[in-house]
């Protein structure tokens, strides 16, 4: 996802920090003063006005306005401003009292967390089974379970790492995320101040740990960014440091009062400048966090600082204003409502989301947040017995979180049905009986339902997760890897060799490969690398050149040579843009595939190139769990199935001017021989995995008709 997706500020999927309300915002006393002796630090409206000033960004970012793409940026300053707020009341409370109180300060999070993050995960769990993808049923159960354990975070980094599941939509849930990473650094700081004030005296030792915390938890973030994105976006080790950021201002508020006023206001210029520009310039290509969050983070620490100053200077009365420090008030709610209401909404009413429709959503969670605020927020903190008593909050909070799993384990009890209609025949065994497995195949694609079969199989919620072995073995290797490991398969010591040979759009069809392979007695050799085409030209991945697949196309191109194989079979999708700009695409593509064609063909007894397959609109198992029995709003016709017509003609061209056979996969996935609708279902088999990809068991299926194919398209005469 890229990281799990920029839906949340990234891609990989990316999403905003949590406003929650941390400690109250603490004025500055003056020079000299003695610290005040009320319960709380009194509130400080600048910050409450740059958390408003932040939580819009994230929405705005959310809601798909280009000029603000980087909106995601407010994790960041969230992070930061929880960091200093909540160290800032722990230090005022050790001043006064000569300790912490690990049982008032859980008490106090339980109180102002809770209460609004478990209505809105009951009400998103409520969402999802009535309205969301049914496929994703256990998935959102899950999710809604890792959100109220306060896990999301770690549960998003693993499933990031799952290529195939990199263009699916993001998760209702996903935005508790950077709650998770809160509460779980709020575990380990509030334990280790306990200790420094124990046992140090000077302020200088009392923040040593968390500055060791934080040098640790930045290189973590530096190093972990570029090779696993997912863990550098969600990991809790890799966004420590934003917190402690915070938390290492608040040592030192003390001394900030006495900048100079126009330092003072120079710090706060400059800090909302900085965090304005990186929610500008940066996008869903930017590496992130790593070196890129110190922007937005040293922005915020200079927003703070700077309005630490006794005298307010006219960018923190800026953002004193009452409706920026409004927004504060309601941001907490604003950020738990806005996402789920993005991700539903659009499904609910039955519209495609647009940023209009996505600005009237957000709209509406304003309206929820302000009612949340008075109606369950503000009354629920106030519970004097609760105050009073922090253990009895304590256990009210995991009273609510229980609630949650509760609710969920049910709901994953009892899946929902997928209607669907009579049974269909068996493509697979049908296929494999036939005397012309290509008329039979073109009978059931001109008959094809409109309704899911009774007898799907795999079932619909099981297409995306039905993996062959070349992903279960990672043989098709991601972006990063430059070589391919040794993936046999078929007879392993046979003489003839065949190789796969290209990019997901390769790999798809192996398990057709692997059949005949099996069948014939074939030693399979696979060579597929994710989002890497077969020309001989530089794409971009991630917003940058993508140098790994030219490294990984040369080493693979080498080895099929040194192995002489009988056949290469080769395939790329058709997507993906030219790092750098072409004159003229079809003479550029065409010459591009040409160079690697003619090298496999130097090499090889026989290449076959499969063009790209037809695609579906949009999501196509996504699309059937919403209209179950009406397939045909997911099909594509056969002009809007093709991706890119040029690249079509060009790896055409390029194929026959290499000596290649050239094989359409058109026939064997649309009506009339190519010509007519590209069905989604099949007989019992569901053809796509994706938005894009054929699914394993429709691959698999159509062995006889690729062995049909390879045997009516001899080698063509030099």
């Amino acid at each position: 996802m890229t990281p799990a997706s920029r839906a949340l500020g990234r891609p990989a999927p990316r999403g905003a920090a949590d406003p929650a309300p941390a400690t109250a915002a603490p004025a500055v006393a003056q020079p000299g003063s003695r610290p005040p002796r009320t319960a709380e630090p009194p509130f400080r409206t600048d910050i409450q006005g740059l958390r408003g000033m932040s939580v819009s960004l994230v929405v705005l970012a959310h809601a798909g306005l280009p000029w603000i793409a980087g909106g995601y940026v407010g994790v960041d300053v969230f992070f930061v401003i929880s960091g200093f707020l909540i160290t800032s009341g722990l230090l005022h409370e050790a001043d006064r009292t000569g300790t912490v109180s690990l049982r008032r300060f859980y008490a106090r999070r339980a109180l102002r967390i809770l209460p609004l993050a478990t209505l809105v995960l009951l009400a998103t769990l409520a969402g999802c089974l009535l309205f969301a993808s049914k496929i994703r049923h256990a998935e959102f159960t899950q999710d809604a379970l890792a959100s109220a354990a306060y896990v999301m975070n770690i549960d998003l980094a693993v499933t990031g790492t799952d290529y195939l599941r990199e263009t699916q939509a993001p998760s209702p849930f996903q935005h508790y995320w950077s709650l998770s990473v809160e509460e779980q650094f709020y575990l380990l700081w509030p334990l280790l101040l306990l200790i420094a004030v124990k046992t140090a005296r000077r302020p200088l030792l009392r923040a040593l740990p968390l500055a060791l915390l934080c040098a640790g938890s930045f290189l973590l973030a530096v190093r972990t960014t570029p090779g696993a994105p997912s863990w550098g976006y969600f990991g809790p080790h890799t966004r420590l440091w934003e917190l402690g950021c915070g938390g290492l201002l608040a040592f030192c508020a003390g001394a900030l009062t006495r900048l100079p006023r126009l330092a003072a206001a120079a710090c706060t210029w400059l800090g909302s400048a900085a965090v304005l520009a990186s929610a500008v310039l940066y996008d869903d290509r930017t590496p992130f966090p790593g070196t890129h969050a110190l922007l937005p983070v040293l922005g915020a620490v200079l927003v703070i600082g700077g309005g630490c100053h006794p005298t307010r200077s006219v960018p923190s009365r800026l953002l004193a204003l009452r409706p920026a420090a409004w927004l504060g008030d309601v941001s907490y709610g604003w950020y738990l409502w806005h996402w789920p209401l993005l991700m539903i909404g659009p499904g609910a009413l039955g519209r495609e989301a647009t940023p209009l429709l996505s600005l009237q959503l957000s709209a509406l969670a304003l309206l929820l947040a302000w009612l949340s605020l008075h109606l369950v927020e503000k009354p629920l903190r106030g519970l004097t017995p609760l105050r009073r008593r922090p253990l009895a909050a304590v256990f009210s909070g995991l009273g609510l979180s229980a609630t949650v799993v509760c609710a969920a384990l049910v709901a994953a009890s009892f899946p929902p049905a997928i209607s669907s209609g009579a049974d269909a025949p068996d493509l697979r065994r049908t296929l494999a009986t036939a005397q012309d497995p290509r008329a039979r195949l073109t009978g059931l694609l001109s008959r094809s339902a409109n309704g899911l079969p009774g007898n799907l199989s795999p079932a619909l919620r099981d297409v995306k997760d039905h993996r062959s072995s070349v992903y279960r073995d990672d043989c098709h290797v991601d972006y990063a890897a430059l070589r391919s490991p040794a993936c046999l398969y078929g007879d392993r010591t046979a003489e003839p060799v065949v190789v796969l040979f290209g990019d997901s759009h390769a790999a798809q069809w192996f398990p057709a490969l692997d059949a005949l392979a099996r069948h014939h007695g074939w030693r399979l050799v696979s060579l597929t690398k994710a989002s890497c085409k077969t020309a001989d030209l530089t794409t971009v991945n991630r917003g940058k050149p993508y140098t790994a697949c030219d490294t990984w196309r040369e080493n693979a191109l080498r080895r099929i040579a040194r192995l002489r194989p009988a056949l290469v079979v080769t395939s790329s999708s058709e997507a993906g843009t030219a790092a750098r700009p072409v004159d003229d695409p079809l003479r550029d593509w065409t010459a591009a595939y040409g160079r690697v064609f003619r090298r496999l063909d130097d090499g090889a007894d026989r290449v076959v190139v499969l063009l790209d397959n037809p695609w579906p609109k949009g999501d196509a198992v996504e699309c059937a769990a919403r209209r179950p029995l009406r397939l045909r709003a997911c099909e594509h016709g056969p002009r809007d199935a093709v991706r890119d017509p040029v690249r079509r003609e060009a790896t055409r061209l390029a194929g026959r001017r290499a000596g290649a056979t050239v094989l359409d996969p058109a026939p064997w996935l649309c009506a009339g021989g190519g010509a007519g609708r590209c069905p989604v279902v099949v007989g019992d088999t569901f053809v796509y995995r994706d938005e894009s990809h054929v699914a394993e068991s429709y691959a698999e299926a159509l062995a006889p008709v690729l062995e049909a194919e390879l045997a009516l398209h001899p080698r063509p005469a030099p």
